[in-house]
């Protein structure tokens, strides 16, 4: 999902989230006091996410991550083609695993040195004072739309705490319902702060076609895999029948179209799978724009959790 200036990133908490608690954003101020930081203002935040993680990405991926990973591999491949060199045969033992060593340490002393570079980011004042808001709106059950896994330093899709968690608060105790909630003449309740207040913004409701992304998209295409099974057995056993002259052997020419049929439902599954994903992307969109102009966006399911991260991804390729 790319972020233009002109779109705004869908946020883990916004404004409106925080003021729907009058405790919690005192609590969220008063974090932001200490850490030098208006949490309360989107467009900061944003700003400070985008650039706090891209400080992350860089730190993670760098030329000495790379060099570590080739002195690794050529420490642990030098052993193995040592011996298959000629001009090495009748050479000391010694140089099988001699310069394997230097080069392991070496490229463990690289990762090393990158891992500390990416905590160092991951550990910046301003993205801890981040997740102890997150805690802060958890303890408040107050919900959270959806935590990135480069927050907390966890990989893509993977689960567990990640190397930076989110801190863990008290249960926060049930805030009063204020009296400007309290069910009107009409029997719907109201969602003025107080007469002629501002109103709160809809979120955008979920089409059909998002709630059928959501329940399709662990299904596995098996079409292609499938598709070429049957195609390698239809051409084995026509040419089994032709160079055993097995006239049965023709009768596996029969999978041949079968394949192609299996490939045109997989394809056709493919564009609906696209087409419910795009309406799914325009759908976190759309509550990207509502949050910003000041709704009270819920959590996203993990489906949609999981298709933000990879456009986010994909957006900074």
């Amino acid at each position: 999902m790319s972020t233009p200036a002109d779109r705004t990133p869908l946020l883990p908490l916004s404004h409106a989230t925080l003021a729907s608690d009058p405790r919690l954003l005192a609590a969220v101020r008063g974090i932001g006091v200490r850490r030098g930081f208006d949490y309360t203002d989107d467009a900061a935040t944003a700003a400070m996410l985008e650039e706090r993680r891209k400080a992350v990405h860089r730190a993670g991926t760098g030329a000495p991550g790379w060099i570590g990973a080739l002195l690794i591999v050529a420490g642990v491949l030098w052993p193995l083609f040592f011996p298959m060199v000629p001009a090495m045969s009748g050479k000391p033992r010694a140089l099988l695993f001699g310069p394997a060593v230097p080069l392991l340490a070496l490229g463990s002393w690289l990762w090393v040195l990158v891992r500390r570079r990416w905590k160092r980011q991951l550990l910046h004042p301003l993205l801890a004072g981040y997740r102890e808001v997150i805690g802060c709106a958890r303890a408040h059950g107050v919900p959270v739309t959806h935590i990135p896994d480069w927050l907390v330093g966890r990989t893509q899709n993977s689960s567990g705490k990640g190397a930076a968690p989110i801190p863990s608060y008290p249960e926060a105790a049930a805030a009063p319902r204020p009296a400007s909630a309290v069910a009107g003449p009409g029997g719907a309740a109201s969602s003025d702060g107080a007469a002629g207040g501002p109103a709160v913004v809809a979120v955008p409701a979920k089409p059909p076609a998002v709630s059928q992304y959501e329940a399709r998209a662990d299904e596995g295409g098996w079409h292609d895999e499938a598709g070429c099974l049957l195609l390698v057995a239809g051409a084995i056993g026509v040419a089994y029948g032709v160079t055993q002259d097995v006239p049965a052997g023709y009768l596996a020419g029969a999978l041949v179209p079968l394949a192609i049929v299996t490939w045109l439902a997989g394809a056709r599954r493919s564009r609906e799978r696209q087409r419910l994903r795009e309406e799914a992307t325009a759908y976190v969109r759309a509550l990207s724009a509502a949050q910003a102009a000041g709704a009270r966006v819920p959590e996203l399911s993990p489906v949609l959790r999981k298709l933000l991260a990879e456009e986010t991804e994909r957006a900074t390729e």
